[in-house]
């Protein structure tokens, strides 16, 4: 609420103009009643005709200086609120920007999305239209009042009679309607997580004929939300009649007690119809109180649900004073690093010294901790035990953005935008040049397909690489991360779904820069056997490390796999040829 509280004041100058035309519009409207009242009494009853015109022309005058003020208030009104709103989403998308892995690892995107989206919505109508509607009928309700006693004292508390009542129930209304709420924004959360993962997910769908599943999946979550709408609408219902009753029943005692007054000469007949007129202006905040009342508290909910989010900090951050290299080497070292995740063991004691320029493979089976080792490098996640160093500097010292931006990361699970291959390939890039572009895809395989491609650099692909093979993903990526100049390069299982002869034209790519450190993870031995040192991983321990002739003459688990995987083959001066 706070920080609502913040946007809000940096933009106060257009709510006070708005406040201000708003009070000049209710200050006119205030003159109304006593016209008519002129009118009825003077011209009406006594024969005055000579001020009719006069009163005509002001209450067309009202009539016209209202319309300008209250075009003028609702503008400047909902602009402000709109930047109001701009700039908290920003904040909130910020904030979510720089979470953590961990906070992801646990948070669906569909609930993020309705964060950013519905809730901010229901916030931006209650502070562009419900806020200055309930500061509006506010001032009429005093205003109204006043002159009420001031005409009667007698009417007006008889007219104030019900309102008691009314508090209460809009209190009631607003407490319920919170709750209420609070359930249906988790809902939409699941909601739009459902039909994310599926409209993401559509070619799996297809592809295993699960659409009957889906639908009914989804139609279960929808149904849900169905039936919590219609319990908003049930307390909607059971409280909004009795105030509206309680609003109306205003009418019926003003005219009620005040025919007996005007019938016994009291009062006259044009003061009882402007006590009328200002009675109305009471009624009209009372029969708006309910629909108010539900505003705020549909407000009140998205607000926790969005503070809820404000209130998760990053894990991995910097610390007060921080090391920033004004060079990187590339130098990195594992110092009897371990890893737990949520309590369970994913790396022990693991020991790696990486000189600059050299390369490191990495081996082992799914779950082996391969992953979570090079994520430990880029402080994704803190180790549970020993240091990271680069350059000598513990990565925990370094600054994050510095630590990062020096270490290029081509990810196991591939992900490009929605935008042309050329933004694609230049993401990690600022000022990228075409030389250098194309140096890179070129480095990377994907140059020839991109230019078979209607527009080249400039074919916008479609969600996730949507229209490309995973091959061609995958070159794409791996070319985003070479055409940086990041000392450290780390391919996460990238050449996966590549076959060998492109597998190894990028190897010899790779060879040639001797100035990068590289973390290399594979499966296949090809894609190891040139490295300078090979980690066999298993069960988040190193059992065994070496060269590739190294581990070849221990015969351990890395010999295993390359008789697995070159069985009826044999090796003659470092090529590969079948003996079949």
């Amino acid at each position: 609420m706070e920080r609502l509280k913040k946007h809000i004041k940096k933009y106060r100058k257009g709510y006070i103009f708005s406040v201000v035309a708003m009070i000049l519009s209710i200050g006119l409207d205030m003159i109304n009643p006593m016209i008519i009242k002129v009118i009825i009494d003077d011209v009406i009853k006594k024969g005055n005709m000579e001020i009719f015109p006069l009163a005509l022309g002001s209450v067309l005058g009202i009539t016209l200086g209202r319309a300008i003020l209250g075009y003028t208030k609702e503008f400047m009104c909902d602009v402000t609120g709109t930047k109001v709103i701009a700039d908290y989403r920003k904040e909130l998308f910020d904030h979510i920007q720089s979470l953590s892995f961990s906070f992801f690892d646990r948070t669906n995107t569909g609930e993020l999305m309705s964060r950013i989206k519905e809730d901010c919505d229901t916030i931006w109508r209650t502070i562009s239209y419900g806020l200055i509607l309930l500061t509006e009928q506010v001032i009429y309700f005093v205003i109204a009042s006043i002159l009420l006693f001031m005409i009667s004292w007698k009417l007006a508390l008889v007219s104030l009679l019900t309102m008691p009542l009314i508090a209460w129930l809009a209190l009631e209304l607003e407490k319920k309607i919170g709750e209420t709420f609070g359930k249906i924004s988790d809902q939409s959360a699941i909601l739009n997580t459902t039909a994310q993962e599926n409209i993401a997910g559509m070619r799996l769908v297809k592809a295993f004929a699960r659409e009957k599943y889906e639908v009914e999946k989804f139609l279960k979550e929808n149904q849900t939300n169905y039936k919590l709408q219609v319990e908003q609408a049930r307390v909607w219902a059971q409280y909004h009649p009795k105030i509206e009753f309680l609003s109306n029943m205003v009418t019926v005692l003003v005219i009620t007690v005040g025919g007996y007054l005007v019938m016994g000469e009291s009062m006259s007949i044009g003061t009882l119809v402007a006590f009328a007129n200002y009675a109305n202006m009471l009624i009209w905040p009372m029969r708006m109180l309910g629909w108010l009342t539900n505003m705020m508290g549909e407000c009140k909910a998205s607000l926790g649900k969005i503070d809820g989010i404000f209130i998760q900090q990053p894990e991995i951050k910097n610390k007060e004073k921080t090391i920033e290299p004004s060079k990187v080497k590339g130098h990195v070292h594992f110092d009897h690093v371990s890893f737990s995740y949520h309590g369970t063991p994913v790396l022990e004691n693991i020991c790696i010294d990486a000189k600059p320029g050299s390369t490191i493979a990495i081996m082992g089976a799914t779950g082996s901790g391969k992953t979570s080792l090079i994520h430990l490098l880029g402080r994704y996640y803190e180790p549970t035990k020993g240091k990271i160093e680069v350059d000598g500097v513990n990565i925990t010292d370094m600054d994050l953005t510095a630590l990062r931006k020096s270490i290029s990361i081509v990810m196991q699970d591939t992900f490009l935008f929605s935008d042309t291959i050329k933004e694609n390939i230049c993401f990690g890039t600022s000022d990228l040049s075409t030389d250098r572009l194309i140096r890179g895809a070129k480095d990377a395989q994907a140059h020839e397909f991109i230019m078979d491609l209607s527009n080249q650099y400039d074919t916008v692909i479609g969600e996730r690489g949507v229209g490309l093979s995973g091959g061609q993903k995958q070159r794409i990526s791996i070319a985003r991360a070479l055409v940086t100049d990041s000392p450290i390069l780390i391919m996460d299982d990238s050449t996966s779904a590549l076959d060998m002869e492109t597998e190894y034209q990028i190897q010899k790519a790779l060879e040639s820069q001797k100035n990068r450190t590289k973390f290399i993870i594979a499966h296949r031995i090809s894609a190891v056997k040139n490295a300078d040192e090979i980690l066999i991983l298993e069960e988040g321990k190193i059992v065994e490390r070496g060269t590739h002739e190294q581990l070849l003459a221990f015969k351990g688990r890395y010999y295993d796999t390359y008789q697995a995987q070159y069985q009826g083959m044999v090796e003659i001066k470092g090529e590969v040829v079948s003996c079949q």
